[in-house]
């Protein structure tokens, strides 16, 4: 008779003294994607961490994308941010170290720039979190917390650990999933390389399908950097995990980022198109070739601009969208150039296009070369990086002004997402994909990006005339 009520309590008393992990992502401003669900995406970083942590732990996330931050006790806290956001995360560590609940910051900006970081929290976690979280832990636990903790390469062989996805919110539209990560290339905007390292790593394609049969909801967004890869093992890898979503008949809707090369082997893109690809991201990045030779962009480069509509047209044979990526606000640049490119992109096929300022990011080879020749405009850190996300000119471009560049970057916005362009646009990408899935896809992607841009101030403070760009620069 007592063995019921003598369980409950055990179980109160564990309730009782376990201790709480709260973890956060944080958002300094809701804008431009971050406006849709269907373009947002959730911190899967902070569902590993959550997995990493031991079980006498208490676990919640708590996430900006969709509620709104308040304060509540926990034993320590773990933020996680990127660039644009990192001042926010600085200002919700400085409410609980006032409180004297100990911080822990992680994320590409504090691995980037651990010393910074280090003023605002207890600790700082650099790099990739699951190899060590349990000592962060452990070490917390015994008040033996440190100021730094380097992760080590996950080693995929080693950790098999699936994400806590049932502590992330349930409104994100699509369940994100990694199955690498690393990056060979080196380009010169992008730190990626830096922070995972040049290594491609992968996951084992069964452990991949595995977490794909256990998924409740039918999109995913593979979060890769390059989910095809960059040899003919990972296309292998690709080929097998394609081919064991179509055979394990999983009848999910997904989308990939993927380098330009890609559309060499129609093969690989035909099983991906069968196994439900959407849409690929691609990052094409700018129309001019001295541009991408800046960029060192030598995938880009090798395949040339005069082939971009190739590329295109290969994904449209297997009912695939493109997402095309593309940068302004490079050297040398012209209003001449911006039209230029909005005609490209009008009459390319690209079905979704991200168009972004060349921002200079903490860790790439960019940042490093234009504060050595003291082309940083904003740089009273680290209240400045609030204007470090990709829609505000941080730096002084040779030969352009940042006027013209965001007069530019208004011309070929209005362009696009404007009659007829706009609807002429759509009508193509339901014509080529013959795909309703991916149509669908490209309408909303679309309806994401035109309205992130009709409510950023720069739609009502600069015009959208090039002959104001063009007076602006004669003037340079």
């Amino acid at each position: 008779m007592l063995s019921e009520p003598l369980g409950y309590l055990q179980n109160e008393i564990q309730i009782r003294f376990m201790k709480k992990l709260l973890l956060i992502n944080p958002v300094s401003r809701r804008s431009g994607l971050l406006l849709s669900r269907f373009s947002s995406f959730a911190p899967l970083g902070l569902a590993y961490v959550a997995a990493a942590t031991p079980s006498n732990w208490e676990v919640k996330i708590s996430d900006e994308n969709f509620d709104e931050f308040e304060f509540e006790e926990a034993d320590l806290v773990g933020i996680t941010a990127f660039t644009s956001n990192i001042n926010r995360a600085y200002e919700i560590a400085e409410m609980y170290r006032h409180r004297k609940i100990k911080v822990a910051i992680g994320g590409i900006h504090a691995s980037m720039l651990t010393g910074e970081a280090q003023r605002y929290a207890d600790t700082v976690v650099v790099g990739e979190a699951e190899s060590l979280w349990p000592k962060v832990i452990a070490d917390f636990e015994s008040n033996h917390l440190t100021s730094l903790y380097v992760g080590s390469k996950v080693d995929f062989n080693q950790h098999a650990m699936l994400p806590r996805r049932d502590l992330l919110n349930p409104q994100y539209f699509w369940h994100s999933v990694q199955t690498s990560r690393g990056c060979p290339f080196n380009c010169y905007f992008c730190s990626v390389s830096r922070y995972l390292g040049k290594e491609f790593r992968q996951r084992k394609v069964d452990h991949v399908l595995e977490e794909l049969s256990e998924l409740k909801g039918k999109f995913i967004a593979f979060v890769d950097d390059n989910l095809i890869g960059y040899s003919p093992r990972s296309k292998d890898r690709a080929v097998k995990l394609f081919k064991g979503m179509v055979e394990q008949n999983m009848n999910q809707k997904w989308w990939m980022q993927t380098s330009i090369n890609a559309a060499d082997d129609e093969k690989v893109i035909d099983l991906a198109a069968q196994s439900g690809c959407l849409f690929a991201f691609i990052g094409f990045e700018t129309i001019s070739k001295d541009t991408l030779i800046d960029m060192k962009k030598g995938v880009n480069i090798k395949m040339g601009v005069k082939n971009y509509k190739k590329v295109v047209e290969v994904f449209h044979r297997h009912g695939i969208a493109v997402y095309g990526a593309f940068i302004i606000g490079c050297d040398h640049e012209s209003a001449v150039y911006y039209k230029e490119l909005a005609d490209f992109l009008i009459n390319s096929g690209i079905d979704i296009i991200q168009l972004t300022l060349l921002t200079p990011l903490p860790g790439t080879q960019l940042m490093e070369d234009l504060q050595k020749e003291g082309r940083i405009i904003y740089s009273n850190y680290p209240q400045d990086w609030d204007k470090y996300r990709f829609s505000y000119m941080v730096h002084q471009p040779r030969d352009v002004q940042p006027k013209t560049i965001y007069i530019g970057n208004n011309y070929v916005k209005k362009r696009i997402y404007s009659f007829p362009a706009y609807q002429y646009r759509l009508l193509r990408s339901f014509l080529n994909l013959k795909s309703k899935s991916s149509f669908l896809a490209t309408y909303k992607f679309n309806k994401a990006l035109k309205k992130g841009w009709e409510n950023s101030h720069y739609y009502q403070d600069y015009p959208s005339d090039l002959a104001a760009a063009e007076e602006e620069q004669s003037s340079i």
